[in-house]
């Protein structure tokens, strides 16, 4: 697909740099600027700088929406002016929020891609849905491989997290080491993929680490964030307690999540069933990278009727309340070919993204109210978290011995936390960095901004990447909230209104003084147009802005709302 760019948008603090040009680097000192991630959860995107030179790291979506848009993204244009000194991106896992950005701006910057075998994979499948593939170079590492960017030598390092191949990247400079995180956990019992490689990590710490960028997700958390052993455990045991249906809904990219519903089914005598395109699309990705010797034991929902209750087990998504997703469609009976029945059961095996709250509450009514139990991880471990506790982040803090502590990943209290944090625990310096920020990582007396570049936030709509601040989108907006009155008037050639003004509204309850909104409307609108005189008659501005003011108004008085108003004046000639 070719997407069209329009990211224009006026706004923003005045001190904001426009052009990359007029940045004055220090020579051989090493910077690092978040144009996402540092503000929120998801939306990835990093950039670390030495001597002119940049590298990328990640390049995610928002777990957020915009109005009538799936796609939210960070602006790239700081760095799509240099795109020449980009030296690469590589992409830490495969999580949307580290990937799912690639496909819609990967043409602004056309850089090298970096991953290791099971991220490629996804990537790639990515930008051949884009049509981009052929033009892409995406460049697959071994785990432990050194990759020369001059001047990034990068490394990538195996750790633990809810998704195979999660890695830190070591990146070297002559200014010092850098250690990011990206997303992690330290799980000893991962069921799939490496373990964290802790001696390499402390190896690191021996020979000095400048600075670590971590994950802040779950700062707040005391102790740590457990093991997908243990949901193993809980959810074979849940499974083989079930007499009826049992559909378990999970992030798809929880590879391990999918090989314990596998030997759940085996052990419970059940046939599993995918519903959902992107378990699909990780299954696939698993069998390429060989963690499932093949997908052949998966049957598509189309297979959904034809096995008895007590053999089904169903992996699905939809576990955040997505619209679109097979859960909150079978949820709500638009599935076209899956229906759950009284005394079936749905196991929850995820947690709830903050946002989604009210979207995964409605589709567990939904379930509940037609007599399907449900399970969450309130009743049973049927779910742990992927991001580190407390006392993991010491762990990462003794292996690695960081001068600067810069948390990453996280809104803002938990940026603040986890600075305060590190604190706590000895580290010299830390930096609760904001989006847009160019942080000198060299200074002698610890990090510093010595820059706001220009950043935001851009979304797809449609076939067009536009900013979410673009005055189109506050115009749906207001629509949304406001409605709009849509005003057609037919002037002859003597400037007489050849027929009464044509009136229509949308998103306005249609109750007036006289009954009807659009009746009260017409006549105030007659009445407007007979006030005007003679000399402004042929004036179109002039009206336009009369009755736009005059309706608005009118509008507000009666239902305190002040819709958008659109004059549209035919004049005969």
């Amino acid at each position: 697909m070719v997407f069209s760019y329009n990211k224009g948008y006026k706004g923003g603090n005045i001190d904001v740099l426009k052009e990359l040009h007029v940045l004055k680097m220090t020579k051989d000192n090493l910077y690092f600027l978040p144009l996402g991630g540092s503000g929120e959860i998801g939306m990835n995107l990093n950039l670390y700088a030495i001597n002119d030179k940049w590298l990328m790291v990640d390049l995610g979506v928002s777990f957020e929406r915009a109005l009538g848009m799936d796609v939210v993204m960070p602006d790239p244009t700081f760095i799509e002016e240099n795109a020449d000194k980009l030296v690469g991106l590589v992409v830490t896992h495969g999580h949307e929020d580290h990937i799912g950005a690639i496909p819609y701006l990967w043409q602004l910057l056309r850089c090298p891609i970096y991953a290791t075998p099971f991220t490629a994979f996804l990537v790639r499948g990515k930008l051949r849905e884009a049509g981009l593939l052929s033009e892409a170079q995406v460049i697959e590492i071994k785990i432990n491989e050194e990759v020369d960017l001059d001047p990034f030598k990068v490394t990538y390092i195996p750790i633990t997290h809810s998704i195979p191949e999660a890695n830190v990247i070591k990146i070297e400079t002559k200014a010092g080491t850098v250690v990011h995180t990206g997303d992690w956990k330290i799980d000893p019992d991962p069921q799939i993929g490496s373990t964290t490689d802790i001696e390499h990590l402390k190896a690191l710490g021996n020979d000095g680490v400048l600075a670590l960028v971590c994950d802040s997700t779950n700062v707040f958390s005391e102790g740590h964030s457990g093991s997908e052993g243990e949901v193993r455990e809980s959810l074979l045991e849940l499974i083989q307690s079930q007499k009826q249906r049992v559909a378990v809904a999970c992030f798809a990219s929880n590879v391990a999540r999918l090989n314990t519903c596998i030997e759940a089914a085996k052990k419970s005598g059940r046939q599993i069933i995918l519903a959902g395109r992107s378990l699909w699309n990780m299954s696939d990705a698993a069998v390429h990278s060989g963690y499932f010797d093949s997908n052949k034991g998966f049957l598509k929902d189309g297979a959904f009727n034809n096995i008895d209750p007590e053999k089904v087990l169903l992996v699905c998504t939809g576990s955040q309340g997505e619209s679109r997703a097979a859960l909150t469609r079978i949820a709500n009976g638009t599935h076209p070919k899956i229906k759950l029945e009284k005394g079936d059961t749905v196991i929850y095996s995820s947690r709830e993204i903050p946002g989604n709250e009210a979207a995964i509450h409605h589709t567990q009514d939904e379930l509940l109210d037609a007599g399907i139990n449900v399970i969450t991880d309130y009743d049973d471990v049927t779910h742990v978290s992927g991001h580190p506790n407390q006392d993991e982040l010491k762990k990462m803090y003794e292996w690695t011995k960081p001068k600067i502590l810069v948390p990453v990943h996280g809104e803002r209290s938990h940026l603040r936390e986890h600075a305060a944090f590190g604190l706590e625990c000895g580290i010299p310096h830390t930096f609760a960095p904001r989006n847009g920020m160019l942080i000198n990582l060299s200074s002698k007396d610890g990090p510093e901004t010595e820059h706001i570049v220009e950043h935001g936030r851009l979304a797809l709509d449609g076939s067009a990447i536009v900013h979410v601040k673009g005055e189109h989108i506050k115009k749906r907006e207001k629509l949304m909230t406001c409605g709009a009155v849509f005003i057609t008037l037919e002037f002859d050639k003597n400037d007489n209104l050849k027929t009464p003004a044509s009136v229509s509204i949308i998103g306005l309850p249609d109750i007036g003084q006289e009954g009807s909104l659009l009746k009260d409307l017409q006549l105030t609108i007659q009445d407007d147009v007979s006030a005007i005189k003679s000399k402004n008659i042929n004036d179109d501005d002039h009206i336009q802005e009369r009755l736009s003011q005059s309706t608005k108004r009118f509008v507000k008085a009666l239902l305190s709302k002040k819709p958008i108003v659109t004059v549209h004046i035919v004049r005969s000639h």
